[in-house]
């Protein structure tokens, strides 16, 4: 991979006291680790995949602010920063179970109950760069009982993710087969998935983020903080309308660049 700084959106990133970034993925039946280490520049970072015998490993999407048009407001900070790297999530039920954790909750907030319940319950796979956790899967979520999620901070969400192990397990082989509008519909009939966690999910999975809802918190509140003076609308749809005009054939680019932005600002470090 070119040089490119990681986006560490996805809260099963982990950062180690030296600097390097690690986080696990399912690849099919097998498991894959990717490893970030930052450059001597300390501007993006190397990345190190491993998967076992030849196994495949995630895909890493580079999107490059350079060829990205829009507001000169909003793309020139976008171009200060450089490249970004992003795993695109090969592991559809991790990538559901996320964006269902995140429903109405901070991202921070979010970050930390996902890694409590992975740590909890999930598979612990040991890695160069310490060990990580997986996402429990759909038959450890529905055997857990209404007192175990909420000792983990999960009571809220135990009814969504339970919905979601049920359906994970009867479709998940119909939606493999899905194109991404199309598994944008589906997914909104797992009950309490609506089409913020279902374009979430199918974002993180595609690394395609049209399908992102960019009327997202995040997607907001970093493109005001990149172009302040800019007149942006006040209600959630408005925005997402307004965005996807200014973006145009480039919504997608500018969508992750800008949460990829917002991710590394909010650290005040390469992420």
């Amino acid at each position: 991979m070119p040089h490119a700084t990681l986006m560490l959106d996805h809260p099963a990133w982990t950062t180690t006291p030296d600097g390097r970034c690690v986080r696990a993925c399912r690849t099919g039946e097998t498991v894959a680790t990717v490893i970030g280490v930052p450059t001597e520049t300390g501007h993006g970072h190397t990345v190190d995949l491993v998967a076992p015998g030849g196994a495949p490993t995630p895909v890493i999407d580079i999107v490059d602010p350079a060829g990205a048009s829009g507001p000169e407001e909003i793309v020139a900070p976008l171009r200060a920063d450089g490249p970004v790297g992003r795993v695109r999530n090969p592991d559809l039920w991790d990538a559901l179970t996320t964006s269902a954790i995140r429903q109405v909750i901070r991202a921070d907030q979010a970050r930390k109950l996902h890694r409590g319940f992975r740590e909890a319950h999930g598979l612990a796979v040991d890695t160069a760069a310490g060990r990580v956790f997986l996402m429990p899967d759909p038959d450890t979520v529905s055997a857990l009982s209404d007192a175990e999620f909420a000792r983990v901070g999960l009571k809220f969400f135990r009814r969504v993710l339970r919905a979601c192990a049920d359906w994970y397990r009867k479709c998940a082989d119909d939606w493999a087969q899905m194109t991404a509008p199309e598994l944008v519909t589906a997914l909104q009939a797992v009950p309490r998935i609506g089409p913020w966690s279902a374009g979430a999910t199918v974002a993180d999975h595609t690394g395609d983020f049209t399908y992102y809802p960019h009327s997202d918190l995040a997607v907001r509140t970093w493109a005001a903080h990149l172009a302040p003076t800019h007149a942006w609308p006040d209600d959630d749809r408005g925005f997402a309308a307004h965005w996807r005009d200014i973006t145009g054939d480039h919504l997608s680019d500018l969508t992750l660049l800008t949460l990829a932005w917002g991710v590394r600002h909010a650290r005040g470090a390469t992420a």
